[in-house]
């Protein structure tokens, strides 16, 4: 076995892992995820079916990933996460690339599971698994700081994505090659040339490592403990974070109606401002996930009950006060800290209630139940606001669910402490 080397000061190889997390992010998550949108209409109209018809393949990626999650998690915990992630990256580009040549609407059906088969990894599992193999301090902090590039990415390429869909009737075709093409090229050298499992394949100590020696006087050596996932699994703990994980994710759902909601005062600087508002929220996760991280690493319940504090505040300035546009914005931004609870929050959870030793198992069937409350929430959303009232009934609706939140999130912590933590 190679001596691992205590890396004291200086550039940490570390560093070069966040700025892989920064790139899988940014690039294919942002461009299958946050800029998924902007082709609905479009390639709809071009096919001339519905909208609701087209973006039926997004519901199959999203079913697909549920499916793919505990798949991925036990391939994460066996193979190289270079080959893993590098074959993710390369299913997500190549099918961009023939999207872009997609001659029915059936085949974006196929495309969504391929999609989601790709996805799954690189958005919920490659960035915590990552950071808590290579950092010992400021874990949290990295992992809000790299889940903030899916928002960032939005905003970089969704006007990049839209200028091509104008650029002619079949304008949609350019942007899913480019988008496509840019997957591939800048995110397959950092997959296959810069990501490592472990320090260990590197011959160093996490980052942090040594810091962790001198406070504790503990050996640099010592094993990574937690709770094993077929333990977990069957405690109350895990059904507690897994409810927190589905509640979170339907809640940050909300944010897809907040323009809709907007529109409703009709004739009204509200109205006109709906995509203003919206932004707004997306600033706040953006931010939030950074924020968030960084409150996480000096305590976990804080942390959760900073973002849940935000988003209850941010809920009753947007319903209570819907007088001006800079209230709104106020309370949008707000809210996207509790947006930014599900990929930040979530993690840090589950790693605080179970450990390290069988975290990527665990997490991914923790994130099942994000992806099963994201398949469903649009719809129940939706449904909702149809009612008499029905913003009202939202909003009240999503206090309820971010209460019910904190309430899980504490217990899942108290429970935790009383599961014993072993080593492999």
């Amino acid at each position: 076995m190679s001596e691992t080397i205590q890396k004291k000061g200086g550039f940490h190889y570390a560093f070069l892992i966040v700025a892989s997390c920064i790139v899988i992010t940014c690039i294919p998550c942002a461009l299958v995820l946050s800029c998924a949108g902007i082709y609905f209409k479009p390639v709809a109209t071009y096919f001339q079916v519905s909208t609701p018809e087209f973006t039926l393949y997004f519901s199959i990626l999203n079913i697909a990933m549920m499916i793919m999650l505990p798949i991925a998690g036990k391939l994460m915990s066996k193979i190289d996460l270079r080959a893993i992630l590098s074959i993710c990256a390369a299913i997500d580009g190549v099918t961009y690339l023939a999207m872009s040549q997609f001659s029915a609407v059936w085949q974006f059906y196929i495309a969504g599971v391929l999609l989601g088969i790709g996805t799954a990894p690189l958005i919920y599992l490659s960035v915590p698994t990552l950071i808590n193999a290579w950092c010992k301090k400021k874990v949290g902090f990295f992992i809000g700081l790299c889940m903030a590039f899916t928002g960032i990415g939005g905003v970089i390429f969704n006007p990049v994505g839209t200028a091509f869909i104008n650029s002619g009737a079949d304008g949609w075709r350019t942007g899913y090659l480019v988008f496509g093409i840019i997957m591939l090229v800048v995110t397959l050298p950092f997959t296959l040339f810069v990501v490592r499992s472990k320090p260990s394949d590197k011959g160093l100590e996490p980052y942090g490592a040594e810091e962790a020696v001198s406070q504790e006087g503990a050996k640099s050596s010592e094993p990574v403990l937690g709770v094993s996932a077929s333990k977990a699994m069957k405690t109350s703990a895990f059904f507690a974070v897994a409810a927190f994980c589905f509640l979170i994710t339907v809640n940050q759902t909300v944010y897809q109606f907040l323009a809709s909601y907007c529109q409703s005062f009709t004739g009204s600087d509200i109205a006109a401002a709906a995509g203003i508002v919206a932004s707004a929220c997306m600033a706040g996760q953006a931010i939030g996930k950074v924020i968030l991280g960084a409150v996480n690493d000096k305590s976990i319940k804080l942390g959760m009950f900073m973002g849940i504090g935000c988003g209850i505040i941010g809920v009753l300035l947007m319903w209570l006060l819907p007088f001006a546009v800079a209230v709104l914005m106020v309370g949008a931004f707000l809210f996207g800290f509790v947006y930014a609870c599900t990929t930040v929050e979530t993690p840090l959870l589950t790693r605080g209630v179970f450990g390290s030793r069988d975290y990527t198992n665990i997490y991914s069937r923790v994130s099942m139940a994000g992806t099963l409350g994201a398949v469903i929430a649009s719809v129940f959303w939706g449904f909702i606001i149809d009612m008499p009232n029905g913003f009202s009934i939202m909003f009240i609706l999503s206090i309820v669910i971010m209460v019910l939140s904190a309430l899980l999130g504490v217990f899942a912590l108290k429970q935790g402490k009383k599961l014993e933590q072993t080593a492999e």
